[in-house]
């Protein structure tokens, strides 16, 4: 592989980390709950794939701090494995990440823990992406304009009744049973949902994150802070706001304290010339 995995496994980070990743940048962020002091039960990771191929996810431990910290640690290098194997065996990205989530699912179970992890990711290649995600830990890609292009839907009953129209954002995020997952790599009755390929705009903002940003930020507030300027301020914008909001609780405006982590990535605006998307 031409580049170097990049990786934010129970991580303390004061600011995002910007890199290159291919003909774009890549931005990742992760850190504990700012008013507990616990261990970050989150990981991230910008996977390279081949010259033209990269995988970005996210992860959200839960089952306490060993237990979910394990898990989606697992999730990641799971799914990392089975891209280094594909690599080698020649299957097909989407054959990888796939089959990624099961070795996950499979280490996680044979932990016998109890634990569990949200898992989402994102194969970009030949200037089209794909989303693939179990549990809360949602996807967003972004046009420059403030357009929001894909929006995935929380595998959650909270995540399901926005999708469905019996309660608005802002209810959602005031929900008594908003912490309720349920779909995560670790349960019995784990699925996969995989959505279709699209295209990857020039100056497009793809945004992977754990519910630490979905729980206190509006999405039209997520929105506003990614679509504008360069990478590496937007996304420090954003890890700041979600934090600030954390620690103001009693206040006005959604304010949940959780781990924190975001994988945001954006192609230049050459990146798409020539190339063709993958089937």
């Amino acid at each position: 592989m031409s580049e170097a995995a990049l990786r934010v496994l129970q991580s303390e980070m004061d600011e995002p980390a910007l890199s290159e990743l291919g003909a774009g940048e890549v931005s990742l962020f992760s850190a504990s709950n700012p008013t507990t002091g616990s261990g970050n039960e989150d990981a991230a990771a910008a996977l390279p794939f081949d010259d033209d191929a990269w995988v970005l996810a996210v992860a959200d431990g839960m089952g306490g701090e060993r237990a979910g910290g394990r898990a989606s640690a697992l999730a990641i290098e799971s799914l990392e494995a089975s891209l280094v194997e594909a690599r080698r065996e020649g299957w097909m990205l989407r054959t990888a990440i796939l089959n990624g989530f099961e070795r996950g699912h499979a280490a996680i179970r044979d932990l016998g823990l109890g634990a569990g992890t949200t898992l989402a990711a994102v194969e970009i290649a030949g200037g089209a992406v794909r989303p693939y995600h179990v549990g809360d830990s949602a996807i967003l890609q972004i046009g420059q304009r403030g357009k929001l292009k894909l929006q995935t839907v929380s595998h959650s009953p909270v995540g399901f009744a926005v999708e469905a129209g019996f309660i608005d954002e802002g209810e959602a995020m005031q929900h008594e049973h908003r912490h309720l997952v349920s779909n995560v790599l670790g349960a019995p009755d784990m699925r996969i949902e995989v959505g279709s390929l699209r295209p990857l705009q020039a100056r497009d903002t793809l945004l992977l994150a754990s519910d630490g940003l979905y729980d206190n930020l509006l999405t039209d507030e997520i929105v506003a802070l990614l679509r504008a300027g360069p990478l590496g301020a937007a996304s420090a914008r954003l890890a700041d706001l979600a934090r600030t909001r954390m620690r103001a609780l009693g206040e006005a405006g959604p304010s949940k304290p959780d781990d924190l982590t975001f994988v945001a990535y954006r192609p230049s605006r050459s990146s798409r010339a020539g190339r063709k998307a993958r089937a």
